[in-house]
């Protein structure tokens, strides 16, 4: 990623806006009991208070959440298209499984680390073939998602939307692109020369 610089601002611009916030605040200051000058609620005009965001959880074993069950496309900026679920975390398949038969062989410890996507969801698929997607029944008894034949997992280690922290783990683990291809390189030209892909 190129990063731009900020503008440089004159260095005397710099010394009289210090100049004069200590001016403003010199006189008006007063110690608290944690040794803070001017007080902990202390705002200047026009300053809104900071804005507590949550922080995006990570996919648990049984998400409860029906747009867990979705699937659509996104557009990433290094990856292109691939499929995400309703939440905009990425969806995974497995080069290990076979998309004809259907079959998953992600089964025990291997599937509580990439977690198969739950078929059954009430929710429409967006941007994905509708004639793509099907459904196949596990060894425990569940239903998984396949998209072309290829069963579908979230990866435990990506811990916010658009995350791809399993791409190539165990040589056998990529996001998948709408058409059900998996997606092995970066779309970025740039990162592609620069690691050497």
């Amino acid at each position: 990623m190129i990063r731009i610089p900020r503008p440089v601002v004159p260095a005397a611009v710099c010394l009289t806006a210090l100049a004069l916030l200590t001016a403003c605040t010199a006189g008006a200051a007063t110690t608290t009991g944690g040794g803070y000058a001017g007080g902990a609620g202390m705002q200047m005009p026009g300053m809104q208070a900071p804005m507590t965001l949550a922080m995006p959880q990570p996919i648990t074993a049984n998400p409860n959440d029906p747009a867990k069950s979705q699937i659509r496309a996104a557009k990433t900026f290094d990856l292109g298209l691939l499929l995400v679920d309703g939440t905009g975390y990425t969806i995974y398949r497995y080069d290990r499984d076979t998309p004809n038969p259907s079959r998953s062989n992600c089964n025990g410890a291997c599937a509580t680390k990439w977690i198969p996507v739950k078929a059954g969801g009430n929710l429409p698929p967006i941007d994905v073939d509708q004639s793509l997607i099907g459904q196949i029944t596990r060894s425990d008894g569940s239903e998984q998602l396949t998209l072309a034949g290829w069963p579908l997992y979230h990866f435990t280690g990506d811990t916010e939307p658009a995350d791809t922290s399993g791409q190539g783990l165990d040589q056998a683990w990529y996001p998948i692109a709408p058409d059900g291809k998996k997606i092995t390189l970066t779309q970025d030209e740039w990162r592609q020369n620069a690691f050497g892909v």
